[in-house]
C-alpha cells in the first residue's frame, strides 16, 4: 500500500476518534462564579426564592438570599438565573457507569468478577471516566455516581466518582467506601426451562447460604485479629469493614431477608445500607430503630406480588420516609446505566404519589450524600462544600422542564453536549 495512503487513513482514523470522545473535562475554575435570582434548592429541604450563590476555587462561598445580603459581584462572572432553579448535583448510587459500555461485547464489561466471596475486588481501578453512558447522564443533572461491582455473594469496593474526568483517579472523591453483599434469597422460582412451575418456593440452602456468608466475615475477623502469617487477599478486603472504615451496602429485597441481613449486621457489628428493600417498608421500625438506611430501587415498576398494592414501587420511598428511614434512590435493576439519566424522574413519580417535592430532592442529593458518608463535602448548596451544581430552567423532578443551562462540578463549568445532543441538532436540521 502506498505510504501516503496509509498515513491519510490513519489520521481520517484518528480524526474520527477524537470526534466520537467525549467532551474533554472542563478546565479548572480560575474566576468566582456568581449565580444571582434563581430559586435555589438547597437539598436539606430548605428553598431559598431570590438567591445568590458564589463559588470560588471549587468551593461555595456564599448561599443566601438576595434581600438580605449586599455584594459586588463586578469583579466576578455573573449569571443571571431570574425565573430559573439551582440544584446540588444530583448522586447516583450503586450504579455500574464506567465499567460496561457495550452489552453485547464482552470485552467492554467489567462489572462482575468470577467466585463467589470477592471482597478484594475494586470497581474503581476498571472505571471508564471516558465513557458515552457516563456522559449521557449529566444532562439531566446527574453529576456524580457511586460505581459498584456486581456478582457473587461479596462483589467486592465500590468508589464514588464525579462525572467530569480525564481517569478513574481524576474522578474519584471517595474511594473503597464500602463492600457489597448479595444477600441469598429465602424463596426461589421454580425453573421454567425445565417444566417446573413459576412460582416461589422455600429456598432449601437458604440457612446454609448465610451460615457460609457468616462463617467467612468470622474467619476474616479471625484472621485480621491474628498473625497473618500467609496473606490471605479475600480476608484482607474486609479489613475496612471491622475498622469501621467501610460501610456494607446489603442487596436484598424481601423481609425475611431485610431481617435476617439486620440481625447480622448487628452480630458482626457492621455500618450495614440495605440496597433494593422492596419490602423494608414493612421493616421500617426495625430499621429506623438500628439507623439503617435504604437505597431504594424500582420505582418505575410493577408489583412483586399479587397482593400488593399496584401503586406500591411507587409510594415506597414515602412508607419509609413516613416511618423516619433515611432513604436514597438507584436507577432501575433493568437497563441501569442507561436508566440511570432518568433518576430525577423517579424522585418526581414519588412526588406523584405523597412525597413532598423537597423531600424528594432529597433521596437524589442530602440523602444519598448521608447515606454514602460524603455529605461533608457534597449533597447540599451549603458554604464549604464542592461547587457541584447545576442551574435549570424548570423543575429538575419533572421531565418537561429539567432543562440544564449551566451544570458545575467542583467550580468547573461542564459541557453538557453528548452524541445524543449532537444527533438530535443533526436531524434537527434535515428535518
Amino acid at each position: 500500500m502506498n505510504v501516503t495512503k496509509l498515513y491519510t487513513i490513519i489520521a481520517c482514523f484518528l480524526v474520527t476518534s477524537i470526534i466520537q470522545a467525549q467532551q474533554a473535562p472542563a478546565p479548572k475554575q480560575k474566576k468566582a462564579v456568581a449565580i444571582v435570582g434563581a430559586t435555589a434548592h438547597i437539598g436539606n429541604g430548605q428553598v431559598i426564592e431570590n438567591s445568590i450563590i458564589i463559588f470560588n476555587n471549587g468551593k461555595l462561598e456564599t448561599v443566601a438570599d438576595m434581600t438580605t445580603i449586599r455584594i459586588n459581584t463586578t469583579e466576578m462572572e455573573t449569571i443571571n438565573a431570574q425565573g430559573k432553579h439551582v440544584y446540588p448535583g444530583f448522586i447516583a448510587p450503586n450504579s455500574t457507569l464506567g465499567l460496561v459500555e457495550i452489552d453485547a461485547v464482552r470485552a467492554t464489561q467489567d462489572n462482575d468478577e468470577i467466585g463467589q466471596m470477592n471482597p478484594n475486588i475494586r470497581s474503581i481501578i476498571a472505571y471508564n471516566a471516558e465513557s458515552k453512558i457516563v456522559e449521557s447522564v449529566r444532562p439531566n443533572g446527574v453529576l456524580m455516581g457511586q460505581i459498584t461491582p456486581q456478582g457473587g455473594r461479596i462483589s467486592g469496593t465500590s468508589s464514588i466518582v464525579q462525572f467530569d474526568a480525564w481517569n478513574w483517579e481524576d474522578a474519584t472523591v471517595k474511594v473503597d467506601d464500602g463492600v457489597h453483599i448479595n444477600w441469598p434469597s429465602p424463596y426461589s422460582r421454580g425453573r421454567w426451562w425445565l417444566g417446573e412451575p413459576n412460582v416461589l418456593k422455600p429456598n432449601d440452602n437458604y440457612h446454609d447460604q448465610v451460615t457460609e456468608l457468616s462463617d467467612f466475615f468470622a474467619a476474616s475477623k479471625a484472621y485480621l485479629g491474628g498473625k497473618k502469617q500467609d496473606k490471605n487477599l479475600l480476608y484482607e478486603g474486609l479489613s475496612g469493614v471491622f475498622k469501621g472504615n467501610q460501610k456494607v451496602f446489603v442487596h436484598v429485597n424481601d423481609e425475611k431477608g431485610i431481617t435476617d441481613a439486620v440481625e447480622f449486621a448487628k452480630k458482626m457489628k457492621l455500618d450495614m445500607v440495605i440496597v433494593g428493600g422492596y419490602d423494608a417498608y414493612k421493616v421500617g421500625a426495625l430499621l429506623k430503630q438500628n439507623n439503617i438506611p435504604v437505597i431504594l430501587n424500582g420505582v418505575h415498576s410493577r408489583p412483586n406480588s399479587d397482593d400488593d398494592d399496584y401503586d406500591l414501587p411507587y409510594k415506597a420511598a414515602k412508607l419509609l420516609v413516613d416511618q423516619g428511614v433515611l432513604v436514597g434512590l438507584q436507577s432501575e435493576s433493568r437497563n441501569e446505566r442507561i436508566n440511570t439519566r432518568n433518576i430525577p424522574f423517579y424522585a418526581g413519580t414519588c412526588v406523584a404519589y405523597g412525597l413532598d417535592k423537597e423531600e424528594a430532592l432529597k433521596l437524589l442529593t442530602s440523602n444519598t450524600a448521608k447515606i454514602l458518608g460524603i455529605d461533608d463535602f457534597c449533597g447540599t448548596l451549603e458554604v464549604g462544600k464542592d461547587a457541584t451544581l447545576f442551574i435549570s430552567e424548570g423543575d429538575a423532578l419533572d421531565m418537561r422542564t429539567n432543562i440544564l443551562t449551566s451544570a458545575f462540578v467542583q467550580g468547573r463549568e461542564i459541557s453538557l453536549e453528548t452524541h445524543q445532543t449532537e444527533l438530535a441538532k443533526r436531524y434537527s436540521d434535515k428535518y
